[in-house]
């Protein structure tokens, strides 16, 4: 398993995403950072998702847009947005949602992290392709 690496702070790519793929409207349970993958904790909260079992902290219901603290705003972004997200990717190429990492990309599954939740578009972009 590799750990598929930030290159820099990841940021939006896709110019002008529907609304239709942007969340809003809950709150970070724990610090998250631009890029990681987010699941829903409950109506108010999101937190990082994890690979590292098979349970409903594995639901990848979409992507950080911004880092954002503890209780702040969180915008999740959805299937088919793209973001500038690493360096020297190889596309094309399925990501998994790491088992080690909470929140990180991996190039194989995890337990939790069965189905592809990104993959590369070229060498420094990925497809966002959440589970939920």
């Amino acid at each position: 398993m590799a750990a598929v690496a930030k290159s820099g702070t990841p940021s939006l790519s896709t110019t002008h995403p529907s609304s239709e793929v942007l969340r809003t409207g809950k709150r970070a349970a724990v610090a998250v950072a631009a890029g990681d993958a987010l699941t829903i904790l409950n109506n108010t909260t999101v937190g990082l998702a994890s690979g590292a079992a098979a349970n409903a902290a594995a639901v990848v219901h979409g992507f950080a847009a911004v880092a954002a603290g503890v209780g702040d705003s969180v915008t999740l972004l959805g299937r088919g947005v793209m973001m500038h997200y690493g360096a020297g990717l190889t596309a094309p190429a399925d990501f998994y949602l790491s088992g080690t990492v909470p929140g990180g990309l991996d190039t194989v599954a995890s337990v939790g992290g069965t189905v592809p939740i990104a993959c590369a578009w070229d060498a420094t972009q990925i497809v966002l392709l959440p589970n939920r």
